[in-house]
């Protein structure tokens, strides 16, 4: 039995699916699976191979039952106009109970056994006359999600400031911490308005290099190590990361680009002490307010 990655659902769950023996699936292919929510419409990204399932993180397992059929497709359709109609009818319940939730988006299941609502609330919300008061309405079970503002990003967005669909709901499934450390190194602007995401946040496409970044700082002298190049001893004053290139200060406070295989001599001790204190400034623990969580 083959199994294949199956990607499903509003916030673009992704699943190790089995399917029939004799069943074989393209990139693409738009399916009909069982997963742990009920019968669900999904779109295979590939086979599942173990190096491909050792990379994802806590898959989800499921059935892959057919190939959609026009019918299907017809089917869902039908939904999408009828999660329209059931988002103005939570939105009314919510206004007539007066609780202090934001809702962001209904998704009905394809094969009806739910309704999930997702909503931004500060705090708990009690919503259980909400749901009674919106399974008498739907006659199924209601399922109730509080996300934060980068969920409601992943599900709402549409376009970077990069022109290209929006990470979250494009290829991230996890979306892991942001921090102005990250800005920082690969040299970005800290305007707050230009390196914030659709969700306000940092963006998380500055993650994506930060890991090459830092291995490529790290071949580098830290900042006020005392090196020696080819025009004489200077002092590092930055680093020109992405180039390779360090900023030095020589003795007549001359200052110029080198670059790191220019440097043929460097301070061990000096540098060993510089290391330590830069270490400490660039260590992980920013505070709240540069963090995006």
């Amino acid at each position: 039995m083959a199994n294949y990655v199956v990607r499903y659902g509003v916030m673009r769950s992704l699943g190790v699916f089995a399917a029939p023996d004799l069943d074989s699936y393209y990139r693409g292919a738009r399916v009909i699976a069982r997963t742990e929510r009920g019968l669900e419409a999904g779109e295979i990204l590939c086979e599942a191979s173990e190096k491909i399932v050792e990379g994802l993180k806590d898959p989800r397992e499921g059935q892959i039952l057919r190939e959609m059929t026009p019918d299907d497709a017809n089917e869902v359709v039908r939904i999408q106009d009828q999660q329209r109609e059931q988002f103005e009818i939570c939105r009314r319940s919510i206004k007539k109970l007066d609780l202090p939730m934001q809702l962001v988006n209904v998704e009905h299941i394809f094969g009806g056994e739910r309704i999930v609502v997702y909503y931004l609330a500060d705090g708990r919300v009690d919503f259980r006359d909400l749901v009674r008061l919106l399974a008498g309405e739907f006659q199924t079970r209601i399922e109730m999600r509080q996300i934060g503002v980068r969920d409601e990003a992943k599900l709402m967005a549409d376009c970077g400031d990069c022109g290209k669909p929006v990470c979250c709901n494009n290829h991230l499934i996890h979306m892991p911490p942001v921090s102005m450390k990250m800005a920082k190194l690969q040299k970005a602007t800290l305007d707050p308005t230009k390196i914030s995401g659709r969700c306000g946040r940092l963006k998380c496409c500055l993650r994506f290099e930060y890991e090459t970044y830092e291995q490529m700082q790290k071949a580098m002298p830290p900042v006020g190590t005392q090196v020696t190049t080819s025009e004489g001893p200077a002092r590092v004053l930055g680093h020109e990361v992405l180039v390779g290139k360090l900023l030095v200060e020589s003795a007549d406070h001359v200052r110029r680009l080198v670059d790191v295989a220019d440097v043929t001599a460097v301070s061990d001790e000096e540098a060993a002490a510089q290391r330590d204190e830069f270490g400490r400034q660039e260590a992980p623990g920013e505070s709240p307010s540069t963090q995006a969580t």
